[in-house]
């Protein structure tokens, strides 16, 4: 097929949605969400399908040590380098129907547009099913890709344990998906991501596609502030050694942290534990949960020291101690300048408004992009909703951005 016949073909937007549904129901929520997590026998249901799918689509499917799946239609140039599609199947406990799976049934629609027109791309193009990106079951996040990055070792990831205290490997085994395949990085020409876009810019600036530039870095740190203990009404206020008296400052700050560095600053106060937590106590220890974001490694640092300065001082000021303890770590992560060009080029072409994007959240592609040029396309949800059972997309902006996806990926396979 030439080339100006391959840039006329396009996905069945009314497959995809069909496609998007039959997985909703796996997993269905009675408020219209998803709850088909990590290695749960609705997840097996959902890859169970997804390999029926892909095989039906003229697609090898292969399994490796950590259930990460792959589905290939190979390429006539058995040396050139894969285009590799990936996404997730796995949802948090009350997710949605878009969230991941959008990509992953994306990359179906591309693998079954080349099965329909009998098209021969000179590389073998894959879609992966990455394992366990959401992390709400088995703890870290977007453990099968890290295991590939060679981010984990497939030890730790085989160790983890959910609530009841069963661990990865177990359910692994159970719901029969520990492959044979090596779980470690391979090469690939590209890697593409389509997804939505978990925020609300897309929509606000009515724009159809996100050209995704990187995704911001991210520091978790447990603030811990210990005063004394002491009773709410004998002791006065001048006399008490109130932890509060440093948190609210330092919660304060952290804002203002992220202010300075706006637009891309981000702080975000996520839990606040009080010990003994009495309402009459003046509590000993308060523990606060600090998520710190920024896309630039450089300004991101800044912003972590400006913020333990912060909390030396105001602790300090307000006779409180105060220690501090990072959590996690997610490095920012800038994507391929050259796919993007050609996501951006194609979301052009196609008639498309786009704009460039940061993901504020963390994807399976942060870790694809340690070992292969990576881009991701987004497209709008209602409202930004995501990791909530009204997430909503419209089957015209998901059919809109499978087709950059596809036309992305025709590019650079037939190179």
């Amino acid at each position: 097929m030439d080339h100006h016949l391959i840039s006329k073909l396009r996905i069945d937007g009314a497959r995809l949605w069909s496609s998007l549904m039959a997985m909703a129901q796996i997993g269905a929520t009675a408020h219209g969400g998803c709850n088909r997590q990590a290695l749960t026998d609705e997840d097996k249901i959902g890859r169970d399908l997804f390999v029926q799918w892909a095989q039906a689509a003229g697609c090898t499917v292969t399994v490796d040590a950590v259930g990460n799946i792959f589905a290939a239609r190979k390429g006539t140039d058995p040396d050139a380098d894969p285009v590799l599609i990936g996404s997730h199947l796995d949802t948090q406990a009350t997710g949605g129907r878009f969230d991941g799976v959008y990509g992953v049934m994306a990359g179906l629609e591309v693998m079954r547009v080349l099965q329909t027109h009998g098209v021969d791309l000179k590389r073998t193009v894959e879609v992966a099913s990455w394992t366990n990106e959401e992390g709400c079951r088995f703890a870290p996040a977007m453990l099968g890709s890290g295991v590939v990055a060679g981010t984990y070792t497939l030890d730790f990831a085989y160790e983890r344990r959910d609530r009841s205290g069963i661990t990865f490997r177990q359910e692994l085994e159970r719901i029969g998906y520990r492959g044979t395949a090596p779980a470690r990085a391979r090469r690939f020409r590209a890697m593409f991501e389509a997804h939505i876009e978990q925020g609300p810019i897309l929509e606000n600036l009515d724009a159809t596609v996100g050209v995704v530039t990187g995704i911001q870095g991210a520091y978790w740190f447990d603030v811990t502030l210990r005063g004394v203990a002491c009773h709410a009404g004998p002791t006065p206020m001048e006399l008490r050694r109130d932890p509060w008296r440093a948190a609210t400052p330092i919660i304060d700050a952290a804002f203002a942290i992220a202010k300075a560095n706006g637009p891309w600053g981000r702080a975000t106060i996520g839990d606040l534990k009080a010990f003994p937590g009495a309402r009459n106590t003046v509590p000993e220890q308060l523990v606060i949960a600090v998520d710190l974001r920024h896309p630039e490694s450089a300004v991101l640092e800044s912003m972590v020291a400006s913020f333990r300065e912060e909390v030396a001082q105001l602790a300090a000021f307000a006779g409180i101690d105060a220690r501090i303890e990072q959590i996690w770590h997610m490095p920012a992560t800038r994507f391929d300048a050259e796919l993007g060009g050609i996501v951006d080029r194609t979301a052009q072409d196609l008639g498309f408004s786009r704009v460039s994007i940061v993901s504020g959240a963390g994807h399976d592609s942060l870790h694809t992009a340690q070992f292969a040029p990576t881009a991701m396309i987004f497209v709008p949800c209602a409202g930004g909703l995501s990791h909530n059972e009204a997430e909503s997309a419209t089957p015209a902006d998901l059919e809109a951005g499978a087709n950059v996806l596809l036309q992305s990926v025709l590019c650079v396979a037939n190179d």
